[in-house]
């Protein structure tokens, strides 16, 4: 991905990496061996063993995705680097890729979540301090009755708002079922394992295997698609607010290479580009549900790891772009006078307050 650094922060992109990965992939394999070992399937001795094969100094990331080239998942070379004969016990591959793929889209989650609160913190500020500061409405690109400046930044909010409580609520399931999703591998200690595996990772315990069956990813893809959405939806009204021709708002300082007069709305660009980001990528997630033949696909959940780390890292950069666009953002509220023209504001004002104010009673930053 060029030029990431543009548009995610450092922490994101560390959150999502392949060093990231690898590290989610050993804590999944040293998490099963606990888990086994507590229910009584293989030596409690067995399990520090295991633990030490899963320290992520003892593997070379450039060496492990080069020998992964055979078997087209790194799990295999996982297990040939390994020096305990009970690493990856009655695992398959995609037990461990899956439940990997979990653990960093939670870490992701989080760091997203802290951003959108600060999101939301901001447009509740903007909506109170502007609930009776009038502009006009705009429908179909067009001036229409006038409205406050606090109804749009509460829609911004409520908007967010419901973005939030979709990542709140995702699922995220472990992954563990073997060859072809029956426990075979493990007789007799198979459910009581995968329980074991979801406390160990703090993951939901699955009803059933999800190898073939993707929801997770791709209900983890929609959300993020409709999170950047959200915040790309902002990114456009400021934009367009921020134009010479109409002025309400300052946002950005971005330089020009050959107008150096100009104040770029940068912060504004940057939500918009990641945001275009994640809904390709997020449609790879949702695209591929039907694509996942039988018990294991041929493919298909190969293709997802790259999408998912980019939907999740561009998220990220919108929030964390939508966060400095709104908190560096000067308001001009006589300029918005100006442009209600002959308009009478007054007869709107109060109405508008009171959807500001009931948008805020929702708020519980």
């Amino acid at each position: 991905m060029p030029f990431d650094e543009i548009f995610v922060a450092d922490a994101m992109r560390e959150a999502v990496s392949d060093q990231a990965w690898l590290e989610a992939m050993l804590a999944t394999e040293a998490a099963l061996a606990r888990a086994q070992a507590r229910v009584g399937l293989i030596p409690a001795e067995a399990a520090h063993e295991v633990a030490e094969d899963c320290r992520a100094e003892r593997h070379d990331l450039a060496a492990l995705a080069h020998e992964a080239r055979s078997a087209g998942n790194p799990v295999p070379a996982l297990v040939a680097a390994a020096r305990s004969d009970w690493f990856h016990e009655g695992a398959t591959s995609q037990d461990i890729v899956d439940t990997a793929a979990m653990l960093v889209a939670r870490r992701a989650l989080q760091l997203i979540r802290v951003d959108l609160d600060g999101v939301a913190a901001t447009c509740a500020r903007l909506a109170e301090e502007h609930r009776e500061t009038p502009m006009a409405g705009r429908t179909l690109m067009q001036r229409a009755e006038p409205t406050t400046f606090g109804l749009k930044a509460a829609g911004w909010l409520v908007a967010v708002l419901d973005a939030r409580d979709w990542l709140l609520a995702l699922r995220l399931p472990v992954q563990l079922r073997g060859a072809s999703g029956t426990l075979a591998s493990m007789p007799g200690h198979g459910p009581a394992v995968l329980a074991e595996l979801a406390r160990e990772l703090d993951l939901e315990e699955p009803v059933l295997p999800w190898h073939a069956n993707r929801m997770p990813p791709a209900t983890l893809g929609a959300a993020l698609a409709v999170t950047a959405g959200a915040l790309g939806k902002i990114a456009l009204d400021i934009e367009l607010l921020a134009q010479t021709e109409v002025g309400e708002v300052t946002s950005g300082s971005g330089e020009s290479s050959s107008m150096p007069y100009k104040r770029n709305p940068v912060e504004a660009i940057r939500v918009r580009a990641c945001a275009r980001r994640v809904h390709v990528a997020a449609g790879l997630l949702i695209g591929g549900v039907p694509e996942h033949e039988h018990e294991r696909a041929a493919g298909a959940w190969h293709a997802e790891w790259t999408p998912l780390s980019e939907a999740l890292a561009c998220t990220g950069g919108a929030a964390t772009a939508a966060r400095e666009m709104l908190e560096g953002m000067q308001m001009h509220s006589e300029r918005m006078r100006e442009n209600l023209g002959d308009s009478d504001p007054a007869p709107h004002v109060a109405a508008a307050a009171l959807l500001v104010d009931r948008a805020l009673g929702r708020y519980r930053g």
